[in-house]
């Protein structure tokens, strides 16, 4: 692997787990403000479990587009 795909490797990742993260905040947020009275399992539960298909939706996605960017 070069320096330039070892690169666009390491953003790559950093930006999928940040978007991932973000959408775990997102149903973490709306678990408070919904207004039914979920237990600390099922949130912490639910946001594993988004945070999961979150990683594998957002990984094809944005390491061609990382790649293509860094490399040119």
């Amino acid at each position: 692997m070069s320096e330039l795909e070892s690169k666009a490797a390491r953003q790559a990742s950093v930006v999928y787990t940040v978007l991932s993260l973000a959408i775990t905040l997102v149903f973490l947020v709306i678990t408070w403000v919904d207004g039914n009275a979920y237990t600390t399992v099922a949130r912490v539960g639910g946001m594993v479990w988004v945070f999961i298909l979150s990683m594998i939706v957002f990984m094809p996605i944005v390491i061609p587009m990382v790649k293509k960017r860094v490399m040119g």
